[in-house]
């Protein structure tokens, strides 16, 4: 049996749309209207306390609009933006692309998303490593979008191959219980690990299958001797009470048997929240479900011009905009489209939104992860550093 997933071809001819846009559709043909739009895409609200967003999934809204005849205008992939800010637009005859909508806002709204929540994981955990351990709650076939995300979002690493492999990028992870369970015991597992696993990938020891994580730590740290770098802590909820005490107590123990250099990890149900009082312990983090599980931004797609007129629906401002950004106090602003490139407060000012698309043709090659992924890093801290 094949899996319950949509391909891109059918995804481009517009089989993943709500019906109503299949009805207009047969309408606008039937009447023989056939007007040219702009479109914008904006959230009007982030989810919870969200101070920001984060766009991502514009490689795979080039996927879907790449050779029609559509002018799209971006942020760049990995920019922070803030409600009532547009993020994309896209110029063309509806029924050009009409019966998209549902595909494009599907895959900026999940992938954004994904990326706010690593980035705000991120954040927590400052120059700490963050690794993505969350594709196991998510379909398999969508595992490397929801990773290339959380990378886009400020993941150091992912735990998925394939993922690891489109990123460009060696997977990260240690070992699963079932190994030390198979082997008998944690120093079997790791010994074996040792023996067969190749000397590039860290030794990094899971210590809570049978015992307490202290004697694990200090059992896993005279097995392997100066060859172990870090212990992991997976410890369940039922049996977790204080983590940070836990933590403290295996650094002690550790400490004090002469393992200084072993590091703590720490994974299991950790998000934003939970890890800012352990940094002084840990060194790096495993983030799965609040990572995947990440709230949808919700953008909407809303007409703003038809054949040249200003237009919208109530709620929704009029004509096409420019996000314009200050190159001096940082300052943003939406204005009408071609309004004079400058602050308020009178610096000058860029419009955050650039050519991506021209008549379905890319302007200029995607960037690589890597880049979007440190521009994501770089607006960010600067935006938190000037108190956005």
């Amino acid at each position: 049996m094949p899996l319950n997933i949509a391909t891109l071809d059918e995804i481009r001819a517009g089989k993943v749309t709500d019906v109503y846009f299949d009805r207009t559709m047969q309408v606008l043909l039937a009447e023989g209207v056939d007007k040219r739009v702009v479109v914008e895409v904006t959230a009007s609200g982030l989810p919870r306390d969200y101070a920001f967003g984060l766009l991502a999934g514009l490689d795979e809204l080039v996927a879907i609009l790449a050779g029609l005849p559509v002018d799209v205008d971006a942020m760049p992939e990995g920019s922070l933006f803030y409600p009532r800010e547009p993020v994309v637009r896209v110029s063309g005859r509806y029924l050009q692309f009409g019966a998209l909508e549902t595909a494009m806002l599907g895959v900026l709204c999940q992938a954004s998303g994904i990326a706010t929540k690593a980035m705000r994981c991120k954040l927590a955990a400052g120059d700490r490593a963050l690794i993505s351990f969350g594709a196991r709650r998510m379909h398999p076939a969508i595992a490397p979008m929801v990773e290339r995300s959380a990378y886009v979002g400020g993941c150091d690493g992912v735990a998925v191959v394939k993922s690891a492999e489109l990123l460009g990028i060696e997977p990260t992870g240690t070992m699963p219980h079932a190994l030390i369970l198979l082997m008998g015991g944690l120093p079997e597992a790791l010994q074996a690990f040792h023996r067969v696993v190749p000397r590039t990938v860290g030794r990094v020891a899971l210590i809570d299958t049978f015992t307490d994580e202290k004697f694990g730590a200090v059992e896993a740290a005279r097995t392997l001797g100066p060859d172990l770098a870090a212990v992991r802590l997976d410890t369940p909820g039922s049996r977790r009470g204080s983590l940070a005490a836990i933590l403290a107590e295996v650094r002690w123990e550790l400490d004090l048997a002469g393992f200084g250099h072993v590091q703590l990890f720490v994974s299991g149900d950790m998000d934003e929240h939970q890890i800012p009082p352990l940094n002084d312990l840990v060194a790096g983090y495993g983030v799965g479900t609040a990572i995947t599980n990440a709230p949808v931004v919700n953008f909407a797609l809303d007409i703003v011009e038809v054949d040249g007129a200003p237009i919208s629906k109530r709620g929704k401002k009029s004509g096409v905009k420019d996000v314009l950004v200050c190159a001096g106090c940082g300052g943003r602003h939406v204005v009408p489209r071609g309004a004079a490139p400058t602050c308020p407060a009178g610096g000058p000012a860029e419009p955050a939104l650039r050519p991506l698309l021209r008549q379905g043709a890319l302007v200029e090659p995607l960037p690589p992860v890597a880049a979007v992924r440190a521009r994501a890093l770089a607006q960010v801290r600067a935006g938190v550093a000037g108190g956005q």
